[in-house]
Formats: C-alpha cells, structure tokens, sequence
C-alpha cells in the first residue's frame, strides 16, 4: 500500500494522474426524498409537506478533498432557503447534513466553473431544486398523498414527461405487510448543462450505496430500492400529528 501511495504521488507531482476533486464529471443527480419516507424508516420527527433535498452528487469520485472544510459561513445567506428545502431530518438544528454532503459530493462537483465554490454548489442545489418543482409536478398531475395506492406507471410517467427524460424512483418496503411498496426518493439526472438525461435504474449503481453509507452515518438503516414496476405505490399522507409547516 504504501509503494502504491508512493507512486501516485510521484505521478501527481509530475502532472500524470488528475486528483479527483479535478476530474471532470459527466452527470450530476439531484435526488429529493419524501420526508414522510424517510422518518417513517428512519423514526425521526418531520413536519414537512413537499419534497426535500437529499443531494446534487456528481458520478465521479466521493470525498474529494478532505483539505477543502465545510464553513457554513460561506453559505450563511442561504440559510432560510437550506433550512426550508434541504433540512437534516433526523438532527434539524445541526449543519452535520450539509457537511457530510459537501465532503462527500460537493467537492467532487468542482471541475466545473458553476460548482467550484462551497457557496456555488448550494446555490445551484437549491436553484436546481426549485426548477424541478416535483411537489407541484405530482400534484398537477393528481398524485399528492393519499390512503390509496398508485400504479407506479402514473408516476414515472407524470416525472418524466414533466422533465423530458426518465428519472430513477425508489421505494421502501411497506411495513403493513401487504402487497404495495412506499414512494420515499425520486433522482433527476443531469448532464453537464445541468439538463435532464435518463437515469439508469441498476439496482447496485453507485448511489444506491451511498444512500447506505450516508443513512448509516445518521444511525439508520437504509431503505431505498429501485421501485418494482408492477407493484403498487404508496404515497404516504403526513401524519396528522406532527407540526404543520
């Protein structure tokens, strides 16, 4: 291992390997969660009734550049806008969650001049985010929460005329015990003019696994699965009980 290191060294000192946070990407995913989902799996309180960010992750690399720190003052004028569209669910007055986003894809996102700033990776995060309003995208098209279920047909349909190219939807398992599986995240993938592309829908693809690592590290398990085409859906309704936001 360490003559391994030696050598990538040496072939960095002379110009002959590109560090990661360098190397172009070509498709980026922003991925929203429904946070009803996801506190249902992951037993965390929640009190929001649309969509919200889970993350903008670039296809090349993970944890880039460990030298380029999160400062959340750097973002401190979107704060409102982070707090409200792209909240950590399980520790909501911690910036833990955006931290971990930041070393974790942020700093992959930076070979393009739009990303290459704390502040400009976020901001182009909650900008894609608003663009692609999947909220009101569902709800226009009749599918908003509900006690029935849904032909996933309708809404892969609904997301990707809307958008022009075919998302990547996951599910969760549902804990009743019947035949129906729980809508929880839905991926936009992009190119590198951050317009839509399809996404691929390999259940072993590499964010599948960082959907692992990322619940593991908040203390939870994962539940997201590509959905099953010829299983209903469930959109679940915010549980009445929380605060409404």
């Amino acid at each position: 291992m360490r003559a391994i290191a030696l050598v990538t060294l040496l072939f960095l000192a002379y110009g002959l390997v590109t560090p990661f946070y360098l190397q172009p990407w070509s498709k980026i995913t922003l991925t929203l969660h429904w946070p009803q989902t996801f506190c249902e799996t992951a037993h965390c309180k929640q009190h929001f009734k649309y969509w919200t960010l889970h993350g903008l992750w670039p296809n090349t690399g993970m944890d880039c550049n460990n030298t380029w720190k999160f400062n959340m003052s750097e973002i401190q004028d979107l704060k409102p806008d982070m707090d409200k569209y792209w909240p950590n669910l399980l520790h909501p007055t911690s910036v833990q969650f955006w931290s971990y986003e930041w070393h974790k894809h942020g700093t992959c996102a930076t070979s393009v001049e739009s990303l290459n700033s704390q502040h400009k990776y976020f901001s182009k995060a909650l900008e894609l985010y608003k663009q692609f309003d999947l909220t009101n995208t569902l709800k226009n098209a009749g599918i908003e929460p509900s006690e029935q279920n849904y032909q996933f047909d309708d809404i892969e349909r609904c997301i990707w005329q809307h958008f022009g190219a075919q998302p990547k939807i996951q599910c969760v398992a549902s804990t009743k015990g019947e035949h129906v599986q729980v809508l929880g995240q839905v991926e936009i993938c992009l190119n590198r003019d951050f317009m839509p592309i399809a996404c691929e829908k390999s259940k072993e693809d590499l964010w599948s696994r960082v959907n692992d690592v990322l619940l593991n590290r908040f203390s939870a398990p994962s539940p997201f699965h590509v959905c099953d085409f010829g299983t209903p859906v469930h959109y679940p309704v915010v549980t009445e009980n929380k605060t409404r936001h």
